[in-house]
């Protein structure tokens, strides 16, 4: 089953350009569904057409859903619920309150991941979108499974053995609160495995890929740029970078003239961020981009008869590594001299030019106090090196 997982900040359109890419997909012969993982879901407006909890047809060849919670909480959470729900009331919340304290911020955005396993698992579509929550929100969600694994692994075991042997004498005594049965613990792990394996399917890059919505505008194009970071080091694939709601060249009226200048130094910056990763585009339509109709002519305008579900673009433009007692950033470049290299750091940012070739990388945060401590050549390959100051 081929993937396409589309985020990007609140309000750049991604959820049309989901709906839009399904919708050409449909069109040309396979068989797709489109899922709103986002909470806030919006397939409805797309479509201009009521979207339910389960898959419905809106076109030939194409389905569409917005998930609800409730029918995934039995499978993975109702366990667990039922026990928090009972630590709560042992706290002295009400039942109203405790039940809803039991359902964890976040939720809704999880159990549309889990619906990925399920869908994944059934094998019922050619092609699955994805119109996820926005930036900062997927990417907690992504990595949930790397920050869960080493208290599942080290930690559950323990707290399972102290829990047995504390549990007939928590039952003995109302001052201790009730302490889980192994059932529970059976219920984590569940859980974390079915989190692990949505992992698993997403980061696997031949099928699987993430696609950046953007509009050209100084702070969407920075939270791209530190969501494209992220991804890579937690190995989920960017593919492409939609960038959405460009000025026609036709608008010609003076009082459109600063912001044509502002999304052209944007569109500099999004292709020294992200080539060679493919950048698509779309203009700014006269219109509400809702209706099959509409989805369409998007659609058109993005793909502009390329494949929708091809996958685009395979590895990374760079990747970081540890070693040394700092950090050597990667960059494939073949066929350049060392003469021609120009090397600049800032903050967070590395900025990299090789004769015409110049690259603008975003690091993680935790990398802004190293400092550029030279770079080399091997096998086509820039290494940056990067070293605490001090």
């Amino acid at each position: 089953m081929r993937i396409i997982l589309y985020t990007g900040k609140g309000g750049v359109g991604k959820t049309s350009v989901a709906a839009a890419t399904a919708l050409k997909a449909a069109s040309e012969g396979k068989k797709v569904l489109v899922m709103s993982t986002d909470p806030a879901h919006s397939l409805s407006d797309a479509f201009d057409e009521e979207v339910g909890p389960e898959p419905r047809q809106m076109a030939q060849g194409l389905w569409a859903q917005e998930m609800d919670q409730s029918s995934m909480i039995e499978e993975y959470w109702a366990e667990i619920q039922n026990y928090l729900t009972a630590v709560f009331e042992w706290q002295g919340t009400t039942d109203v309150a405790a039940d809803e304290l039991a359902r964890l911020p976040g939720m809704d955005e999880l159990f549309g991941l889990l619906a990925v396993r399920r869908h994944h698992r059934e094998g019922g579509y050619d092609a699955l979108i994805l119109d996820a929550a926005p930036t900062g929100e997927t990417l907690k969600l992504l990595s949930l499974p790397d920050q869960m694994s080493w208290y599942v692994e080290k930690i559950l075991p323990v707290q399972r053995r102290v829990a047995s042997i504390a549990r007939p004498l928590a039952r003995r005594t109302k001052a201790l609160p009730p302490l889980p049965e192994d059932s529970v613990f059976a219920a984590g792990q569940r859980f974390y495995d079915a989190l692990a394996e949505v992992e698993e399917v997403l980061i696997d890059r031949e099928n699987a890929s993430v696609r950046l919505v953007v509009n050209a505008e100084k702070m969407v194009v920075a939270e791209a740029r530190r969501a494209y970071t992220y991804l890579n080091l937690y190995d989920y694939g960017v593919d492409a970078v939609v960038v959405n709601r460009l000025l026609p060249e036709t608008v010609r009226d003076p009082y459109f003239e600063e912001w044509r200048r502002a999304q052209e130094h944007h569109m500099r910056t999004i292709r020294d961020s992200f080539e060679p990763i493919p950048i698509l585009t779309a203009r700014l339509f006269e219109r509400e981009m809702y209706g099959l109709e509409a989805l369409s002519e998007l659609a058109g305008e993005i793909f502009d008869g390329a494949d929708p579900l091809e996958v685009m673009f395979r590895g990374e433009t760079h990747s970081i590594v540890k070693r040394d007692g700092g950090y050597e950033v990667v960059l494939s470049l073949p066929f350049v001299e060392k003469e021609s290299l120009e090397l600049s750091k800032r903050g967070a940012e590395l900025l990299v030019s090789v004769g015409s070739y110049r690259r603008n990388i975003l690091l993680p945060d935790s990398m802004a106090r190293l400092a550029a401590a030279g770079a080399s050549f091997e096998d086509g390959k820039l290494y940056v090196r990067l070293k605490d100051a001090s």
